[in-house]
């Protein structure tokens, strides 16, 4: 007997079988490798004489379009490929088991005004960028003493603590530092000034290493001696550092990419020889290029430029 899951469950299982999914990706057609750039939002479309299925390409360009195995196996699959800026491209083919890689030929735009002047020069392009970064502050300093008490002179008859040749009764004191929420030591120095200090050990000293809480421990085996502590008071401070970057531009396109931890991207230019900032924004709009943008495997932004009609690199 079949259960209504098992039957459910079977009924995917034939279903899956019944789908194949066409992988590809589209770029601009361009003979230079460099100038092929992805292209967002074409709209792919595969129709098999039944049914009709339609996707749009990512930031990257890739499509992945889930299609009937009576798709795959007719000899005649139409694949058509739309988007405003590209000539429009139609395919009849057997579809096959591979990495479909199409290139569309953009279409030229038109200079509605002849009388217009010389294409504006775009040179000397920089990225401009933040990151948040941690900036120690100095915010004081402190200053302690401490004693370890003791009797010189008293042998230790193997009752601990003794001195480190197990002679003479010896005393282990110290002190522990807190800087508070949000603050840390640094250079931190432990002194012995007054007693006999050539009859004292540091035990164990945790100020060598900078952070919220310090702890000294001193082994005395002679009369008492003082120990002063002192450092200095660091307070770390979030804040945003401005970064740089240049692009990779090939013919009338440009490439970027910002850290994963990378904010407010602006572009800095010179427009006919005028400096412009231009920010980025997260509509990526700007009034010379087209940009699209892409987030790929370790977090890296990438950023894909085009400049539009009327602008040139220089």
């Amino acid at each position: 007997m079949v259960t209504a899951t098992a039957a459910t469950a079977l009924i995917m299982k034939q279903f899956r079988a019944r789908t194949v999914t066409m992988t590809g990706a589209v770029l601009t057609e361009d003979p230079d490798p460099r100038k092929q750039l992805p292209i967002p939002n074409v709209e792919i479309t595969v129709m098999d004489g039944t049914s009709v299925i339609t996707q749009k390409s990512d930031s990257a360009g890739l499509f992945r379009l889930i299609v009937p195995m009576r798709a795959w196996l007719s000899e005649a699959t139409s694949i058509s490929f739309r988007h405003p800026g590209y000539r429009p491209l139609d395919v009849t083919e057997r579809l096959q088991d591979q990495i479909y890689v199409v290139r569309l030929v953009p279409v030229p735009q038109k200079n509605t005004d002849r009388q217009s002047t010389a294409e504006i020069t775009v040179a000397d392009v920089r990225i401009r960028y933040a990151v948040k970064a941690t900036t120690p502050i100095n915010v004081g300093s402190t200053v302690k003493t401490f004693e370890v008490k003791n009797v010189g002179g008293v042998p230790c008859d193997g009752h601990s603590p003794c001195s480190p040749n197990g002679k003479w009764k010896a005393t282990i004191g110290g002190i522990t530092l807190d800087a508070g929420d949000g603050h840390e030591f640094q250079n931190v120095r432990v002194s012995c000034i007054a007693g006999p200090c050539p009859f004292t050990k540091i035990e164990s000293d945790q100020s060598s290493r900078s952070g919220r809480v310090i702890k000294v421990s001193v082994r005395d085996w002679s009369d008492t001696v003082t120990f002063l502590v002192e450092a200095e008071v660091i307070r770390s401070m979030l804040s945003d550092q401005i970064r740089q970057a240049y692009p990779a531009i090939f013919g009338r396109a440009m490439s970027f990419t910002l850290p994963a931890t990378g904010q407010g991207p602006s572009i800095e230019a010179e427009m006919n020889g005028t400096e412009v900032i231009y920010p980025l924004g997260p509509d990526l709009t700007l009034s010379w290029a087209v940009c699209n943008f892409q987030t790929v495997a370790d977090h890296t932004k990438l950023y894909s430029c085009e400049l539009r009609q009327g602008y040139r690199f220089q």
